[in-house]
């Protein structure tokens, strides 16, 4: 029947060219196959939403792509080999179908990954900043899914080229004279194997994570995405720092969340001799206890230093995170400078003068005989 079917159209045909009639029925078979293929996959979508199977919906919205390749495929091998072909034609066809074989190949082994990292993430929620398995599991999934996508697609691309004949005898002469060539490939290859070495050491052994909080290059960000190449740092005020991978294994950087979120800050000011630290102590008590941004962890008042005109104390608070410590900071700043203020206002920095009078002394002038009092003298301290 289909035997039938196809000869009538390329009777029909047979006053165009032998590739463009070729072109023409296996398009039109492709579109068919492609509108049952996407019909059937908005059934099965709508069932497995229904049935709340989310994880064979998230396999069956990854490979839509590589399975609409394969039913072209398919079809269109089902209806090249019911047609009569020249030779140089059907050499032709051969040859764009073997490429084509590859490519589904290569997009499915790279789909593959992507559906292994997607579904075993779903038990990881990184949502939390403190979430450290989370973020942990996050980062080497999709470093490792990336540098194997890399890996997936440079075989692919090289499988395709060695079916043509000129590419397999070009890399077989490059083999048999490896010396300089070799050492040419290695060079041009450098920064991708570089970059990929890197990805899988911040994989294992985690220098960064995503949501991390660093310092790099004297500028504070959030680890925003790491890519198989570079890493993207949120900075605090939302300009992003682009950085590559190779930069955090060979550079010191500072990473504030490395085992814990949580962070110890100081606030520091100046108060003259006669403040009641103790007072102060006190009020820096309450104000973090009724602060919801405290971790209920760590508060402490100190005298850190003492100058000739003032002393210099230090309040320490903890937090969960550097943001809520930030505004924590300042809060416990704000507040204890108000209660100084208003509270004791004679313990505001201050700078002191003392006036030391002395009594007149006579001082006669030898060559005038004329007596002169000496003026009252000050001294400050």
């Amino acid at each position: 029947m289909f035997e039938r079917v196809i000869a009538d159209l390329t009777a029909q045909f047979s006053l165009m060219p032998a590739w463009l009639t070729v072109t023409l029925i296996v398009a039109a078979a492709a579109f068919v196959a492609l509108l049952l293929h996407r019909l059937m996959y908005s059934l099965f979508e709508r069932r497995l939403k229904r049935a709340k199977r989310f994880a064979w919906l998230l396999i069956l919205q990854k490979s839509r792509g590589p399975s609409a390749l394969a039913v072209t495929l398919f079809v269109a091998v089902a209806v090249l080999r019911l047609m009569p072909l020249e030779a140089d034609l059907a050499q032709t066809l051969i040859r764009i179908l073997q490429i084509t074989v590859i490519a589904l190949l290569t997009w499915i082994a790279t789909r593959m990954t992507d559906i292994f990292g997607a579904v075993y993430l779903r038990r990881f929620h990184k949502e939390s900043t403190d979430d450290f398995l989370a973020r942990k599991q996050v980062t080497q999934i999709r470093i490792l899914k990336r540098a194997a996508a890399t890996l997936i697609t440079v075989v692919g691309i090289a499988a395709a080229l060695m079916t043509f004949e000129s590419v397999r005898q070009y890399g077989v002469s490059l083999f048999a004279s490896a010396g300089v060539a070799g050492l040419a490939i290695g060079l041009a290859a450098r920064p991708l194997l570089s970059s990929m070495i890197a990805g899988i050491q911040i994989a294992l052994t985690q220098p960064i994570r995503l949501q991390d909080v660093v310092i790099v290059e004297g500028e504070y960000g959030t680890v925003e995405e790491i890519t198989s190449t570079y890493v993207v740092v949120k900075l605090w005020d939302w300009r992003r720092m682009v950085i590559p991978l190779s930069y955090f294994i060979e550079k010191p950087f500072q990473n504030w969340t490395r085992d814990s979120a949580a962070l110890i800050g100081a606030v520091t000011f100046n108060v003259d001799y006669s403040a009641d630290v103790g007072r102060i102590r006190t009020k820096l008590n309450e104000i973090v206890e009724s602060h919801p941004l405290w971790d209920k962890k760590v508060v402490n008042l100190q005298v850190t230093d003492a100058t000739e005109r003032s002393i210099e104390l230090r309040a320490l608070v903890s937090a969960g995170s550097a943001a809520t410590l930030w505004d924590l900071r300042c809060a416990v700043r704000e507040q204890l400078i108000a209660f100084v203020r208003e509270e004791m206002a004679r313990a505001l920095p201050r700078s002191r003068q003392q006036v030391v009078e002395t009594k007149p002394v006579a001082i006669r002038a030898a060559d005038a005989g004329v007596k002169i009092s000496a003026m009252p003298q000050h001294a400050a301290e």
